[in-house]
């Protein structure tokens, strides 16, 4: 045999090897796939079962909101990696209590509010009313927490129990809205920070051009503020049959309350009926145990938590979408122009979910719930095209409105059927403004001057290494005018008023819900049920002839595939924990001063023209 034969041989049989090696490898890996995804069809059909008895336990974890914030995706990982952002959506705790309320499994409600510091006044009284609607079926709802705040307290109220540890606090301490003023630093810091606005109230623009609040501000935010102060109070007197006014004495004087008390905050709140009971946490077992029984092991009480529990409800409620649908699309967080993942109005993306539901023929009639403060008005006119596109196609528009739906929220809002509210919800902020900072004189005095030629006075003027003419200034106004002209325009025409009484009400200011019924701009208070019950009448549909349909971001094939492996391997045991990145200083400071820039560097109007409300209240 000559040696290129033998050679060739051996190759021969290194190649079949190899072929078959990796042969082996490809059964391996499919099988591999094939018994995780085994494993995450049976980790889902094993979800731990729900008692024959138990309490249903409701732990909101960060703030309330209408809609989880980024990408399905990117989120999906990170609440596998245990490193998603602390949010927990309104209507899963409203499902959780009207699933329970006819649940002969579910005895009681425990509601421990122990990590939740946040929530707007809307979202907290619409969780509230679905309390009180739970409570009329007999069952009792015991809200627990080492502390109380304003939030937290404001829903445990509605409870038929409270309990607080013995060393915890109960701090109301009324509304306020502060914000930091920037002025004196773009002074010292020589930058010509050009302002444009239309609205004497439109207050966005006045940390760049003031040291501090302005009287016109500060009249309309103390009338707001102090609405929602009494109707915080008369809600929470009331829900604890305390006598009107009990609130006032304890937060008037405090410090006298408090030094009876030798400073135990716990007492005072026990003394003036806030709290049933100063508990400890293994009390508070003891008193669940006497209301719901024991468990098994016999350590504690037999419950569910509120995932597991809407997982098994849902499932058994089976698909929601029917053959006529209400099409239901949420719009929350700040409106910017282009695509954007939940948690931010897209212009273009949130149009597109207008649009499918105008297309889809299931859909009789269009519900919107809002929750924006507002932000780019070009793509705010975008969305609101599409409103008048799903009514010009014989399909209702109704409007029900968040905590806050103003300025931009309030333009997206202006052309439905019918806009609902509730009395805390913050509205109006009718106007626009502009900003435009240019930075030579600071440039300048470190060396760096700029210069050149233009073929007209107009070249060269948006830059911010020059500085802006004074026609230029005066077309910016003239074109700000005229988009508060179309804003006010919008308003009188969709709201069936004259240009004078929508500018008398414009002019940037917020009202409440209650004063929006007065003035014209909201045509009922209700929250999202009855909006939805509003849809369905102007779409002729009676009662159980119809379902609701989402319309959202979805995830692709793909990713359900990849998300699919991720989960059956946490299933089998792996830990996803390892990928995720961990909070530090650095990562938290990073993350503080992303929010307090936020506004300047995410606005991005084509037209640099904004309808926004930093109406945020404390």
């Amino acid at each position: 045999m000559s040696a290129s034969s033998v050679i060739k041989k051996t190759l021969s049989i290194l190649w079949k090897v190899m072929d078959g090696f990796f042969k082996l490898l490809q059964i391996v890996a499919v099988l591999l796939i094939v018994g995780v995804m085994i494993s995450v069809i049976s980790s889902s059909v094993s979800a731990p079962p729900i008692p024959d008895k138990a309490a249903l336990v409701i732990r909101p974890v960060g703030s309330f909101v209408e809609q989880l914030a980024g990408d399905p995706f990117e989120r999906a990982l990170a609440e596998l990696a245990n490193n998603s952002q602390p949010e927990t959506l309104v209507q899963d705790i409203i499902d959780g209590f009207k699933y329970a309320k006819d649940d002969s499994r579910i005895v009681a409600v425990v509601l421990d509010l122990s990590e939740m510091p946040t929530g707007g006044l809307s979202k907290l009284q619409h969780i509230g009313d679905a309390i009180d609607h739970f409570r009329s079926s007999g069952k009792p709802v015991i809200a627990i927490a080492d502390n109380f705040l304003q939030a937290n307290y404001y829903l445990a109220a509605r409870a038929d129990e409270i309990y607080m540890h013995p060393d915890g606090a109960l701090l109301l301490y009324g509304f306020g809205a502060y914000g930091n003023y920037y002025k004196e630093a773009i002074d010292k810091l020589q930058i010509d920070w050009n302002v444009f606005r239309v609205g004497t109230y439109k207050a966005a623009v006045e940390p760049y051009t003031r040291t501090d609040m302005s009287s016109a501000e500060r009249e309309a935010l103390l009338s707001v503020l102090e609405q929602l102060w009494k109707k915080y109070k008369l809600d929470i007197e009331f829900a604890r049959n305390m006598e009107p006014g009990t609130i006032d004495t304890v937060v008037n004087d405090a410090v006298n309350l408090l030094d009876s008390t030798k400073g135990d905050i716990g007492q005072l709140a026990f003394d003036f009926g806030f709290v049933d009971g100063l508990l400890t946490r293994q009390e508070i077992r003891n008193r669940l145990i006497e209301i719901v029984g024991e468990d098994d092991e016999g350590t504690g009480y037999p419950t569910t938590v509120l995932g597991n529990y809407l997982q098994h409800m849902r499932l058994l409620d089976g698909d929601a979408v029917g053959k006529k649908n209400i099409g239901v699309i949420i719009a929350a967080g700040e409106i910017l122009n282009g695509s954007h993942p939940p948690g931010t109005i897209g212009g273009d993306s949130t149009a597109e979910l207008l649009r499918r539901a105008r297309n889809d023929e299931s859909v009789e009639a269009v519900v919107i719930r809002v929750d924006s403060p507002g932000g780019s008005a070009f793509a705010s006119e975008l969305i609101r095209n599409e409103v008048d596109a799903l009514k010009v196609a014989g399909k209702p528009v109704v409007v029900s409105m968040s905590s806050v739906a103003a300025s931009g929220g309030y333009w997206i809002s202006m052309a439905a059927d019918q806009i609902y509210a509730s009395p805390y919800t913050i509205t109006g902020s009718i106007g626009i403004f502009g900003m435009f900072p240019t930075f030579q004189r600071a440039l300048g005095n470190v060396g760096i001057y700029t210069d050149g030629v233009g073929t007209t006075p107009w070249a060269g003027q948006l830059r911010l290494d020059r500085e802006m003419s004074e026609d230029m200034r005066a077309l910016f106004q003239i074109y700000i005018n005229n988009g508060y002209a179309d804003f006010i325009n919008g308003v009188s025409l969709n709201r069936d008023m004259t240009a004078e009484k929508a500018d008398s009400i414009g002019q940037g200011r917020i009202w409440t819900g209650n004063d929006a019924i007065e003035n014209g701009l909201v045509d009922a208070l209700g929250e999202f049920d009855e909006a939805l019950l509003a849809a369905a009448t102007l779409a002729g549909l009676e009662a159980d002839t119809f379902r609701y349909k989402y319309f959202d971001n979805e995830l692709d094939p793909a990713q359900q595939l990849l998300l699919g492996l991720l989960h059956g391997a946490s299933a089998l045991g792996f830990d996803m924990s390892s990928f995720s990145t961990r909070n530090t200083l650095n990562s938290r400071l990073e993350e503080i001063f992303s929010k307090a820039v936020a506004p300047l560097i995410q606005f991005n109007d084509p037209n640099g023209m904004y309808s926004i409300c930093f109406c945020d209240f404390e």
